[in-house]
């Protein structure tokens, strides 16, 4: 039986923040680990977070009796990887707020940008939103041609 209580909004709430959670942990660990500032480090947010994204679409695919239009799905992954993002650049902040006195932590935070000038944390946390929405968009674009539902007409030719 389908449960129509969920909506795309309330459903990707709820998944961008239990994918902020994994996020926010393996942050943690990384930068524990020291490996924060490696380009592998944030490849593997991506993937994490593109797997948040498609979690949820398919949640509320199932929710509707696989049954859903296009845009619903489209929307529920844009505000997974919206709220994920947001929640994981606030954690990135905090972070960069705790280890202001560690000299060397701060640093190995600091992003550059193409011209070699640092970036600092508030930049870098912007960038976070930045990326985690743009990848989010591309993910759920990429995954509703997977999901859409079976009885999806594409428009008829105009010739």
């Amino acid at each position: 039986m389908a449960e129509h209580s969920i909506t795309s909004e309330n459903n990707g709430l709820r998944m961008g923040i239990m994918t902020a959670v994994v996020l926010i942990v393996y942050t943690g660990i990384a930068a524990l680990a020291g490996f924060l500032d490696k380009i592998e480090a944030g490849t593997l947010d991506l993937v994490i977070l593109g797997g948040g994204v498609v979690l949820a679409i398919k949640r509320f695919k199932r929710s509707r009796g696989n049954r859903m239009s296009y845009l619903q799905g489209f929307s529920t992954g844009i505000i997974t990887a919206l709220v994920a993002s947001v929640l994981l650049a606030g954690f990135f902040w905090v972070l960069g707020g705790l280890s202001g006195g560690d000299v060397g932590a701060a640093q190995r935070m600091q992003a550059r940008d193409l011209f070699g000038a640092d970036l600092g944390v508030l930049i870098g946390g912007l960038g976070i939103i930045l990326l985690g929405s743009m990848t989010g968009v591309i993910v759920a674009l990429v995954a509703m041609q997977y999901f859409k539902s079976p009885d999806h007409q594409p428009i008829a030719s105009l010739d």
